[in-house]
């Protein structure tokens, strides 16, 4: 294992820790202009979630509205029901439902529903997801940014774990806790993007970002912190 991916999974309670575990549940309140852009405001707001630790899939819940919303890479299906269990959205292999689209071009419910699954499943698995097999880690030249240096974790995902591209940066402070995450979604086109951490909280022995700012990046690295177009809260979380 990489030095620093080591030194990250000992500050997030050690590689055993979570093989042993199940299942993470939040509160997520999602919030920004991203949403109405794509034609799908309705995904702002809260939802509950339910997410499996040791593969790729998550249940979304909205108390509001009583819609749900299931994403099974291993089926490689998204689903979204509503209150009577109607089905609103039924998308096989939803990113093959991508192909051609750049930044402006607006989403179905299910592309919404698929981007939001796979997005938030992997912000809540990591750094754990960076063990499994087939993903490659490795430590690159550091960033400073506002006078803190933060090492850096390039990682490289297979075709079986879907995420947004396949290779992203993650900026690690001297203790261990993530700070930013660099990548640009296939699913809009490459848009180059800076996620934010801006907050930590530690559950059960695991520390859990729990706010973050989604930016545009710049061609020099940088980001564009004048507007988020994406906001992520959590909150409730639970660890078993």
């Amino acid at each position: 294992m990489d030095a620093l991916l080591a030194r990250v999974m000992e500050a997030h309670d050690g590689l055993e820790r979570w093989k042993n575990l199940s299942i993470l549940t939040a509160r997520i309140t999602a919030g920004g202009p991203f949403w109405e852009f794509k034609g799908q405001p309705g995904f702002a707001g809260d939802d509950l979630v339910e997410v499996s630790l040791q593969k790729e899939r998550i249940v979304h819940r909205r108390p509001e509205t009583g819609r749900t919303v299931v994403y099974d890479r291993e089926a490689d299906r998204v689903t979204v029901t509503g209150p009577d269990g109607e089905v609103l959205a039924d998308l096989p292999e939803p990113r093959s439902t991508f192909d051609g689209h750049t930044r402006d071009t607006q989403w179905n419910v299910g592309q919404v529903a698929y981007f939001r699954s796979y997005a938030l499943w992997h912000y809540l698995v990591e750094p754990y997801v960076f063990t499994w097999p087939g993903v490659e880690a490795h430590e690159v030249e550091p960033w400073t940014e506002n006078g803190e240096k933060w090492r850096v974790l390039s990682v490289t995902y297979p075709p079986s774990i879907h995420t947004h591209n396949a290779t992203q940066l993650y900026y690690y402070d001297d203790s261990g806790l993530l700070r930013r995450m660099d990548y640009q979604p296939d699913v809009t086109g490459g848009s180059e993007t800076a996620h934010y951490i801006r907050a930590h909280e530690v559950v059960d022995g695991i520390p859990v970002p729990v706010k973050r700012h989604i930016h545009r990046r710049n061609e020099d690295r940088t980001a564009d912190l004048s507007w988020a177009p994406i906001t992520i809260d959590i909150s409730d979380v639970t660890i078993g």
